[in-house]
């Protein structure tokens, strides 16, 4: 599997930045009440990413040689799948927060502080969610092997 790529990362952030941005001016063009994020959003997001990162923890250690301990190598692969795609649905939601945050600051109208502040929330959630999954991607990564040395003579130690 292949790290994930910043140009998709971004992408899906001004995806969801202008869906939401679209999302909310039709909703105030209609009349209606604009979407507005609980601050519950964001701390869970939070906690998702904190969740993510300690399941990576013990295929880091293997993966390193830390431990002796095995790691099953469908939890492993389920770990790295699960970072992914909170990498994905971290840009994805923080596009989205960010765009609700950049519609309230270019009304006319203030927004409330509490409405700006869920947004700013669930946008910092989401975008640490991002970070947590990019984190444990990468912790679930194999190093390089080292069986020659710089210089292309085999290794001394006799591994091959």
């Amino acid at each position: 599997m292949t790290r994930t790529k910043p140009a998709s990362l971004v992408l899906l952030a001004v995806l969801g930045g202008g869906a939401m941005w679209f999302i909310e001016t039709a909703l105030a063009a209609s009349g209606r009440a604009v979407v507005l994020p609980p601050v519950t959003l964001g701390v869970a997001l939070v906690l998702i990413g904190v969740i993510i990162v300690a399941m990576a923890l013990p295929v880091r250690r293997v993966s390193r040689g830390v431990a002796n301990a095995r790691v099953d190598p469908f939890y492993a692969t389920r770990v790295l799948m699960l970072a992914k795609a909170s990498s994905l649905s971290g840009a994805l939601l923080g596009g989205g927060g960010l765009g609700i945050v950049g519609y309230l600051l270019s009304r006319s109208v203030v927004a409330s502080p509490n409405a700006l502040t869920m947004s700013i929330v669930a946008a910092v959630g989401a975008i640490l969610l991002l970070v947590a999954g990019l984190v444990a991607e990468h912790m679930c990564s194999i190093p390089p092997d080292d069986d020659k040395r710089d210089d292309g003579a085999p290794d001394p130690r006799g591994i091959s």
